[in-house]
């Protein structure tokens, strides 16, 4: 058996992050990573980039310094990107070790993994937000001459039967790999339920950057009136391309993907849904117009009004109810690809900190477990929780509590 201070769980940005704030502090700790670093990201599509530009690309000590800072970075510029991170300061990284047990021991953590075990004072569980794909169970029903595909397991169009294909969800992987699919040629048909519509660029600047100005992204968990709400929010409905480009579910009509409301259930080849298409569009043309408002008022309040372009007119987009239910073989439908969001899994965590949804129960990250953390969740501190750009604020928080918490140990055995 191992002694260590501290054991992170994932080498993706999170784990990083939190291996660079500690190795600051001179704490000893190792990171388990199941894969190589940025495994979840080697799981992603081929075509897939960064929502968020290049200059949003940020962690402690680290951050972009290429020529376009204005850009996207494909998915393996990701993974560069992370495992140049990771060789900068030398983050122990075991890689390949699968964690099958955390369990309490005394005042230490016991984490069994498939090369050994640990014992260590912290455990901080950076597995991520994006663990495992989250399929309704109705998915169970459908037949099974009918390929289903999450997008973990989606690589390219060609992976499907060259006909048509259900998306079912509508944020930023649902609406990316819907247009993907309808330009290599399938009919493709879009289940649309709650989402969140922006615009690429907006008065001569991207999304991003209005976001980051007006404080969005920096408003925190303390400051919201719905947690809960905020924490399952939808992925923005973006895309990231060199040509800076929206996309949106107008565009997608006009390029010829069907839009249908939210899946509900399945039966014998028939997938029942929501008679909600025009509510779902309506409300998110809503959202979309309070924050461009907010956007407006920004640029007025900073008079800033001479420096940008004029106000935009974002036009709602409008749909018929379209039908009660799909049948898929009279559509021609053969693959169903489900971007309906993530769940996270803990089935080795066997300290008594998961609430009735498997979540764990946290304060800006400290569990209610001495010494247990977790870092990267949605919303965990901020709005940015989650992303590369937010993790590492996050992280260095945790840091410093691990800090305080080691000297209390020390000055309780003195």
């Amino acid at each position: 058996m191992k002694r260590i201070n501290t054991v992170i769980i994932g080498g993706g940005q999170a784990g990083l992050a939190m291996s660079r704030c500690l190795a600051e502090r001179g704490m000893e700790h190792v990171v388990l990573e199941r894969g190589r670093v940025a495994q979840r990201w080697r799981e992603r599509w081929d075509s897939m980039r960064l929502l968020t530009p290049n200059w949003q690309t940020r962690l402690p000590d680290w951050s972009y310094q290429g020529t376009d800072p204005d850009g996207f970075m494909t998915r393996r510029q990701v993974i560069e990107f992370l495992a140049a991170y990771a060789r900068s300061f030398s983050a122990p990284v075991e890689a390949g070790v699968t964690v099958t047990a955390v369990e309490h021991e005394a005042s230490r953590y016991r984490v069994t993994t498939s090369s050994g075990t640990w014992l260590s004072d912290n455990v901080v569980i950076a597995t991520g937000n994006s663990d495992q794909p989250k399929v309704p169970v109705f998915g169970a029903r459908l037949p099974g001459d009918i390929v289903q595909v999450v997008p973990s397991a989606y690589r390219k169009p060609s992976d499907l039967p060259p006909s048509g294909v259900l998306v079912v969800g509508a944020s930023s992987t649902g609406v990316q790999l819907a247009e993907e699919l309808q330009r290599s040629g399938r009919s493709v048909t879009l289940a649309v339920g709650h989402h969140t519509r922006l615009p690429r660029r907006y008065r001569g600047r991207d999304i991003q950057g209005w976001l980051d100005a007006i404080g969005s992204w920096d408003e925190r968990a303390g400051e919201v009136r719905d947690l809960v709400h905020s924490r399952h929010e939808p992925s923005l409905q973006l895309i990231g391309t060199p040509e800076h480009r929206s996309i949106d579910l107008g565009i997608l009509r006009d390029q010829g993907v069907r839009l249908v409301g939210r899946a509900m259930d399945a039966q014998g080849g028939r997938v029942a849904l929501a008679p909600n298409l025009a509510e779902s569009l309506a409300a998110a043309d809503h959202r979309l117009a309070r924050l461009l408002g907010r956007i407006d008022a920004h640029i007025a309040r900073h008079r800033l009004s001479e420096r940008v372009r004029p106000a935009e007119t974002i036009r709602p987009i409008r749909s018929a109810e379209g039908p009660e239910a799909l049948d898929l073989a009279q559509e021609g439908i053969r693959s169903v690809l489900w971007a309906t969001g993530y769940r996270r899994s803990y089935p080795w965590l066997r300290v008594p900190v998961l609430d009735d949804h498997g979540e764990i129960r946290h304060e800006g990250g400290v569990t209610p477990a001495p010494g247990l953390y977790v870092l990267g969740l949605q919303f965990l501190r901020t709005r940015k929780s989650s992303l590369i750009d937010g993790v590492g604020a996050d992280a260095s928080v945790l840091a410093h509590h691990l800090t305080t918490r080691r000297w209390a140990l020390a000055r309780a055995v003195a």
